[in-house]
């Protein structure tokens, strides 16, 4: 009887620690910048690569709509000295109830931030004079070398194009068939 009463002890714990590690394994890290200072000590930290930065929102459909592109950028670029960071400017009070399900369901492989500095009107022009504030919006910062883009890219080429002069090295892309969103679906 006893025995019996082990077995099923040492099952539900089997049963219990497999269905932790499935639920930490879908957990997606993000890391939430309070303040625009904290933003850019991550980009001053990032040197020599070329950062692709993407500012976004859950509830921005353009945004949405764009992402997968940032991660098939990600994904081809591989090696290379890319990153790609989602910056989304989501309200930190949406944290658990939109921000989090929704990175829970997409499992993105980019680095993803939450941006809650509510002070736009300062640190939005020092991402760029050019930006109004409006997204989606990318900027790519390599060194001292910047170049913004306000609006959606259309598709996998066009965010290709977009990036492409802050790379030193071409010519060891991936097959441009494997990726889904250049048809700009």
């Amino acid at each position: 009887m006893i025995a019996i009463r082990l077995n099923r002890l040492l099952l539900f714990l089997i049963v219990l620690v497999c269905c932790m590690s499935n639920y930490s394994a879908s957990a997606q890290s993000f890391t939430v910048y309070d303040s625009m200072p904290q933003l850019e000590s991550r980009i001053e930290n990032a040197k020599d690569t070329t950062l692709v930065i993407n500012f976004w929102a859950t509830w921005c459909k353009p945004c949405i709509e764009e992402l997968p592109c940032f991660e098939e950028l990600r994904e081809r670029y591989i090696g290379q000295n890319v990153l790609v960071i989602l910056v989304s400017l989501d309200f930190k009070s949406q944290l658990e109830k939109k921000f989090i399900p929704f990175l829970k369901e997409r499992q993105f492989k980019s680095e993803v931030a939450l941006l809650a500095d509510q002070d736009a009107n300062t640190w939005i022009p020092k991402i760029s004079a050019e930006w109004d504030g409006a997204i989606p919006a990318t900027v790519i910062i390599k060194g001292q070398q910047r170049k913004f883009n306000l609006g959606k890219f259309a598709n996998f080429t066009e965010l290709e194009t977009f990036v492409r002069p802050f790379l030193a090295d071409v010519s060891a892309l991936k097959d441009i068939s494997e990726y889904p969103c250049l048809t700009g679906k």
